[in-house]
């Protein structure tokens, strides 16, 4: 999970898992809740998949600004790199 295509192809699958969504309708672009329709719960179990997948926890403070799936992949890129 080193860049921001593997991190997006991942974030797609669980959530088709999680959610039992069609992988069409998860994309960048897509709105966690308006379009995908993810609700406060949803979120915690994507959080949580998050950091079973990563070993690192992301802070729900920065996941309350997320809006999209590209906000999404770009809190995990963050958190999995390095710090320089």
């Amino acid at each position: 999970m080193q860049n921001r295509d593997d991190i997006f192809n991942i974030l797609r699958d669980a959530m088709v898992e999680l959610f039992e969504l069609d992988p069409e309708r998860v994309s960048l672009e897509s709105n966690l809740y308006q379009d995908l329709e993810i609700d406060s719960i949803d979120a915690v179990d994507l959080i949580d998949h998050i950091k079973r997948q990563t070993g690192k926890k992301i802070a729900a403070e920065e996941f309350k600004s997320v809006r999209t799936v590209s906000d999404v992949v770009e809190a995990v890129y963050r958190l999995v790199q390095p710090a320089a």
